[in-house]
């Protein structure tokens, strides 16, 4: 075993046993024991094989739709489950961000409660009262630590037990979608409190349907589909592949190969996309039209910008920049135009357009739909080379 692995998961199966038939009474449950199983249960086979390593300071995605098996999956690791065949191995303390609240006291107040996870977390009542401010201060529930637990909203619930969560002494995090939880001011310090994760290398294993989430977080990432791993690789790799099962692939012509460099449902396409230089190479523009096959709802239009190791240096899209098209109908078109300053350094760029609509169908996703060669003469070691003046304010003494 390798001092660098955090988790070893080897074989992992998980069945559950599906009954058919509703015991209401005292007599049915005897008399059950004495049927043939196959006749009132069935067995779900909820994970099948599932092998895979986590490296120590590692950033780990697990993705898949809704049933394929990936929380489950994240209860084992977290000793919730066990395996019906198989094993799992962690070498660290492991904290589950996951059945946020459980231990917590209804009857009690915000405070008492608190007081109450922070000894099941092995803190001291000195030590919970050094941090109580700031686990107050990251919920956002000062008003409410005196009012008892059952007056809370379940958003509320879970953002008090996931700042208490915060405040644990971990080597492994297990995270299943907590996030979803809260405004937009509380999603931000949870994505900053990700990000201080990383930065300080702690091991996280991390559930998401966000892939703009496992993009930016994770170093490497599973696909869970039907109960098994279907794909393994980057985050960026992964993350679309997911996108990719959600494709009507029958009516599309979608290419299912890897080597396919342009997928989607084709409701509305791209008929072209062009990167160009302007105002003498210090800005460029991405210039590109598309038009829709059908009528469609949300048309949302947006580009990566790659380079040629195929690292996303940055991106955005409509809705980020606050232009919203309601619909479009089979056969009109539209022609964008995204206009930014030439930052990149030296080296080869590829724009990677993409179209999604009604919120999550993507409509085309076109790779390497265009290139670009910089050339600068200050060169540096990083993806990006904005124009720096140096000014010395004041000389050597």
């Amino acid at each position: 075993m390798s001092r660098d692995v955090a988790i070893q998961v080897t074989g992992v199966n998980k069945d559950f046993l599906l009954p058919h038939e509703r015991l209401n009474s005292i007599k049915s449950a005897f008399t059950s024991v004495f049927r043939k199983k196959d006749k009132t249960a069935e067995v779900q086979h909820a994970l099948k094989g599932i092998s895979f390593e986590v490296r120590k300071g590692e950033f780990f995605g697990i993705v898949g739709r809704n049933g394929s098996g990936k929380s489950t999956l994240l209860k084992i690791l977290a000793g919730i489950y066990q395996p019906s065949e198989g094993s799992v191995h962690t070498y660290g303390k492991l904290v589950p961000f996951i059945e946020l609240g459980v231990g917590f006291n209804p009857e009690l107040t915000g405070r008492e409660n608190v007081y109450l996870n922070g000894a099941m977390l092995g803190f001291s009542e000195k030590e919970v009262d050094a941090m109580y401010d700031d686990i107050v201060d990251f919920a956002e529930l000062r008003r409410f630590m005196d009012q008892k637990l059952k007056n809370y909203s379940s958003g509320m619930q879970v953002r008090l037990a996931f700042s208490m969560a915060t405040r644990s002494e971990a080597d492994i995090l297990l995270v299943d979608e907590v996030l979803a939880v809260g405004d937009a001011d509380f999603q931000r310090k949870c994505f900053d409190y990700f990000r201080t994760l990383k930065k300080n290398k702690k091991t996280v294993v991390f559930v998401s349907h966000d892939m703009s989430a496992i993009r930016e977080y994770c170093d490497r990432a599973i696909l869970i589909e039907k109960s098994e791993i279907i794909a393994s690789g980057s985050s960026d790799k992964i993350a679309s592949k997911y996108s990719r099962l959600f494709l009507e692939t029958s009516s599309s012509g979608v290419k299912e190969d890897d080597s396919s460099k342009r997928w989607g449902d084709a409701a509305i396409q791209y008929d072209y996309a062009k990167l160009a230089f302007i105002d003498g190479k210090k800005r460029i523009t991405l210039t590109a039209k598309a038009t829709a096959k059908k009528d469609i709802e949300a048309p949302n239009f947006g580009f990566l910008i790659r380079s040629s190791g195929g690292t996303a240096v940055f991106g955005t899209n409509s809705h980020i920049k606050k232009y919203y098209v309601d619909s479009m109908r089979g056969g009109q078109s539209i022609t964008i135009q995204w206009e930014f300053d030439n930052i990149l350094n030296d080296g080869t760029y590829f724009a990677e357009p993409a179209i999604v609509y009604n919120g999550s169908v993507t409509a085309d996703w076109w790779e390497d739909a265009s290139s670009l060669e910089v050339r600068k003469e200050e060169q540096t070691s990083y993806p990006v080379n904005p124009d720096i003046i140096l000014s010395v304010l004041e000389g050597v003494q």
